[in-house]
């Protein structure tokens, strides 16, 4: 068993439940699309977009998908799921950690 799902199972958590957080918390918002917006006319000569385009978007609009959280719980070394899957993973079970009124986590706890 690998340490995420040891740990999802301790705080009676469901993966499915993940998945859902996940949509929730990755989905872009108009900050994030005015971001990008900014970072294309920036790339293409405009200099006023190129101070909007310095800021890094909070969401990735990728959530986690069901294959990627299988894997990460049959996993049993943490080089089977990429970096960015597990920053996505660790953002749906604080999501849910929230939810529950319990403290965050880090992402040594899961992986």
């Amino acid at each position: 068993m690998s340490k995420l799902q040891d740990y999802l199972k301790q705080q009676k958590i469901d993966p499915r439940r993940l998945l859902a957080a996940s949509h929730k918390v990755e989905a872009t918002r108009p900050e994030d699309r005015i971001t990008r917006l900014a970072k294309k006319k920036a790339k293409g000569g405009d200099e006023s977009a190129k101070e909007a385009a310095a800021k890094k978007p909070a969401h990735s609009g990728k959530p986690l998908s069901q294959p990627t959280l299988d894997r990460a719980l049959a996993a049993e070394s943490s080089s089977a799921v990429s970096g960015a899957a597990k920053t996505r993973i660790l953002r749906a079970v604080n999501s849910v950690l929230a939810a529950k009124k319990q403290p965050e986590i880090t992402l040594r706890d899961l992986f």
